[in-house]
């Protein structure tokens, strides 16, 4: 297999915080990472370092073998990025936001006509394609920033969250979409969600408190128990459970 993401030793402190403590892991093309763990565990922070918007304080990450400090745009080229809360320009339309992006990325005109009508189509943009993003609802926002990040066809996907803020059927749609574009791609999703760890992802790690706390199949690290209680017990240690 062919590792496109390697994390090694990764920390960030803030001050006299550590957000992040030692994080390593390795993804491979064609495996679906769920990332999960509470608020504040460090999941944003260390997705931040790994795409680049954010430097370690110690340790490296490489995507598709470059280093994201040493050679950032070689990196970023590798890569789409879904942060949280998508972040848009409200005033323009998801038409002038993804052409946009794809002249910051470099696409041809053909290859710009192919992958807008690819996006359009599977993310169902077309009814508010010439609207001001600001106008939209929060969940055709996430699917215009899920558009900006898959744009470009990537080997590294980022996703911060994806289906937040989307209603039953367009959450099916969305996990339909990575199952079928995973194959190709080394994908990392963070979610609270565990149903969609286990309808997505091939492979699931836990963090806490800025450190690993279990890494394995999601079959494996569910089947004792309810996945709400596994989780639980992970991210809180048995003692806080167990008080």
């Amino acid at each position: 297999m062919t590792s496109l993401i390697e994390i090694e030793g990764l920390s960030k402190r803030f001050g006299r915080l550590s957000a992040v403590r030692d994080v390593s892991f390795t993804l491979n093309r064609g495996e679906v990472l769920g990332f999960l763990g509470p608020n504040g565990a460090g999941k944003s922070t260390t997705m931040k370092m790994i795409t680049g918007y954010l430097e370690p304080t110690a340790g490296h990450a490489r995507v598709a073998g470059e280093d994201v400090v040493a050679r950032p745009l070689a990196a970023r080229r590798r890569l789409g990025y879904l942060p949280e809360g998508a972040p848009l320009y409200g005033d323009m339309t998801p038409a002038g936001l993804l052409r946009f992006v794809a002249r910051v990325r470099g696409l041809s005109a053909a290859r710009w006509r192919e992958r807008r009508d690819w996006v359009v189509a599977r993310l169902d943009l077309s009814e508010v394609w010439h609207r001001p993003i600001d106008t939209l609802s929060k969940g055709f926002k996430r699917r215009v920033g899920l558009a900006q990040a898959i744009l470009h066809d990537p080997e590294v996907l980022i996703l911060d969250e994806p289906t937040d803020g989307l209603d039953p059927n367009q959450k099916h749609e969305v996990r339909t979409l990575l199952a079928e574009m995973a194959a190709e791609k080394a994908i990392v999703v963070s979610t609270h969600i565990l149903e969609e760890v286990e309808a997505v992802c091939t492979r699931a790690i836990v963090i806490a408190r800025g450190a690993i706390v279990a890494d394995g199949l999601p079959r494996v690290l569910f089947a004792a128990a309810r996945p709400d209680e596994v989780f639980r017990r992970l991210t809180l240690g048995q003692e806080a459970v167990d008080a």
